[in-house]
C-alpha cells in the first residue's frame, strides 16, 4: 500500500485520522465523509474487512513482519492513531465552541457537507431510475432521521456497548454521524464526559475515575469494533456489487443529512446534561431572520465558505497525489 512507503505519507494518513476524529466528535458531521474525501475510505472498509483470526495463523508461519504487511496493520494503526489523538485532545475544545460559537461550528461544517456532496456525487458514473430513486430514498430517510426526538438513555455499561456497535457502523457511513447517533440514542453526553473524565482523571492522577472512565471507553470499544468488523464485509459486497447505488445511497444520507447541520435552530424543548445544565434536545432549523439572537449571517457564510473550500483543497491534493504515483 502507498501509505507504507515512506514517513511523509504515513503523517499525511495520521493527519487524515485526526480530521476523522475532529469530525466524529460533532453530531451531524461524519468521519467517513472525511475518509471518503481523503481517498482512503475504500482501504479502510476493505482492510477492516480482511482483518480476521487467520492473523495469528499467519503470525505464526511466516512470522510478526509478514502478517503485520499481508493485513496491512500499519495502515490502520497510523489512522486510527490520529482518530484517537483527535478525539481526547479535541472533545473539550469542540464541545466549548459548540457550546459557545455554535452558528459558526456549524456553518463551517454546513460548507464542508455541501462539498462533500458534489465530491461523492462526482464519483457516480452512470445515473437511471434506480440510482436516483435511491438517492431520493436515503436523502428522505437521513432527514427524516435529524426530526427523531432523541432518547433519554440510562448510563449503563450494557447501553455503552451497544451505542458502540451501532455508532461506528454511522461512523464510517459517509454522511450518517456517529456522533449524531449517539446524540439520537441519548448516550452522546454520556460518552463525551466519559472522554473528558478520562483525560482529567490522567493529568490529577484520579485512580478510581480513571478505572470508571477506562471501562466505559473499552466497552465503547468492544461495541465499536463488532459494529465495524460486521458492517465492513457487508460494505465492501455493496461497492463491489453495486458501487453506482451505494454511492447514490451515501450522497442522499449527506443530502439528508444537512437539516441537522443547518447553523439557525429555534429550541422546542430542553434537557438536563450529566452537569445538569439545560441543553436543546428538539430543535427545528429555521431561516436566519426568524432566529432569536445575534445571526451572524456574514462570519457564518464566512465559515462555510472556509468549509466548503477545505473539502476542495483536498480534493485537489488527493487528484495531484494520484497522478504523482501513476
Amino acid at each position: 500500500m502507498n501509505h507504507n512507503s515512506s514517513p511523509f505519507k504515513q503523517f499525511i494518513l495520521f493527519l487524515k485520522g485526526m480530521a476523522m476524529g475532529a469530525a466524529d466528535v460533532v453530531p451531524g458531521v461524519s468521519g467517513g465523509t472525511i475518509a471518503f474525501i481523503s481517498g482512503i475510505y475504500e482501504e479502510l472498509v476493505s482492510t477492516i474487512h480482511n482483518l480476521n483470526l487467520k492473523f495469528f495463523s499467519v503470525w505464526k508461519e511466516k512470522g510478526f513482519g509478514t502478517a503485520w504487511k499481508i493485513y496491512n496493520l500499519k495502515f490502520l494503526v497510523v489512522l486510527f492513531g490520529g482518530v484517537l489523538i483527535s478525539i481526547l485532545s479535541l472533545a473539550k475544545l469542540i464541545g466549548w465552541l459548540l457550546e459557545n460559537h455554535p452558528i459558526l461550528v456549524w456553518s463551517f461544517f454546513f460548507g464542508l457537507i455541501i462539498a462533500s456532496i458534489l465530491y461523492v456525487g462526482k464519483q457516480i458514473k452512470t445515473w437511471n431510475s434506480k440510482i436516483v430513486l435511491a438517492l431520493l430514498l436515503a436523502c428522505f430517510g437521513s432527514y427524516f432521521i435529524t426530526l427523531f426526538e432523541p432518547m433519554s438513555s440510562p448510563e449503563s455499561n450494557w447501553f455503552i456497548l451497544f451505542s458502540g456497535f451501532i455508532a461506528i457502523i454511522a461512523m464510517i457511513l459517509p454522511g450518517i454521524s456517529g456522533s449524531f447517533i449517539l446524540v439520537l440514542l441519548g448516550s452522546y453526553a454520556v460518552i463525551l464526559q466519559t472522554v473528558n473524565n478520562f483525560t482529567s482523571a490522567i493529568k490529577v492522577a484520579d485512580w478510581q475515575l480513571f478505572t470508571d472512565a477506562f471501562i466505559k471507553i473499552m466497552l465503547f470499544i468492544l461495541g465499536a469494533v463488532v459494529g465495524l468488523k460486521i458492517f465492513s464485509g457487508v460494505l465492501t459486497w455493496f461497492f463491489k456489487n453495486f458501487r453506482n447505488t451505494t454511492l447514490a445511497v451515501l450522497t442522499g444520507f449527506m443530502i439528508g443529512a444537512l437539516n441537522k447541520v443547518w447553523p439557525w435552530k429555534e429550541v422546542l424543548s430542553w434537557r438536563l446534561n450529566s452537569s445538569g445544565k439545560e441543553v436543546p434536545l428538539l430543535e427545528k432549523s429555521i431561516l436566519p431572520q426568524n432566529f432569536d439572537g445575534e445571526a451572524q449571517v456574514v462570519l457564518a457564510i464566512a465559515c462555510a465558505i472556509i468549509g466548503f473550500l477545505t473539502i476542495f483543497i483536498l480534493e485537489q491534493v488527493a487528484i495531484n497525489k494520484s497522478k504523482t504515483d501513476v
